[in-house]
């Protein structure tokens, strides 16, 4: 999509007019890129279902809010970072486990899941990930896995692109050691 289309759908949700319309074209256009974000984040398909839905209720009801500071693609990817990096954080709570414990279980999840469509190659990566801090593993999943430019994430996790270079960087030979190891 591009900008003026974006720009012309975001008046029409902000505007009320026609908005079930308008939002189901936001959906049509999104969902499945915010999906695959949220997936390599949870690495659970029901999981992400549920957080995805979370999203597009917070964008329905807050999509009048927007500024326009960001593209909306970006403050769309921010959203679903954030509600996925909160549900993370309740499950850490809910099981009284770390950070590092619940990455163990969505992996060992992973490999029962009846929608990963990966190989063992996959699953040793994902494993990998699974070893990262949780910032890495983001920068990680939406540079190898979406293809998405510094710029991009940088609006997306307000961060510098300096520093997701880095990151990504730090990553890869985490990742890269872990995958010569095991």
């Amino acid at each position: 999509m591009n900008t003026k289309e974006e720009q012309d759908l975001l008046l029409i949700l902000q505007s009320g007019m026609d908005n079930d319309k308008a939002f189901r074209k936001l959906v049509a256009l999104y969902q499945q890129r915010l999906y695959w974000h949220i997936r390599n984040m949870l690495k659970n398909h029901d999981d992400t279902d549920d957080v995805l839905q979370n999203v597009f209720i917070k964008v329905f009801k807050n999509i009048k809010k927007f500024k326009g500071d960001s593209k909306l693609y970006s403050w769309l990817y921010r959203i679903a970072t954030n509600e996925s990096i909160t549900f993370l954080n309740q499950k850490v709570k809910k099981y009284a486990i770390s950070n590092e414990e619940l990455n163990q279980r969505l992996i060992q999840n992973l490999e029962a899941d009846i929608y990963f469509e990966g190989d063992q190659i996959q699953l040793k990566l994902q494993k990998a990930i699974a070893t990262l801090p949780q910032k890495q593993q983001q920068v990680f999943n939406m540079k190898y896995f979406q293809e998405l430019k510094y710029r991009e994430m940088s609006e997306i996790l307000e961060t510098s692109e300096g520093a997701l270079k880095a990151s990504y960087h730090l990553a890869s030979k985490k990742i890269e050691e872990f995958l010569k190891n095991d």
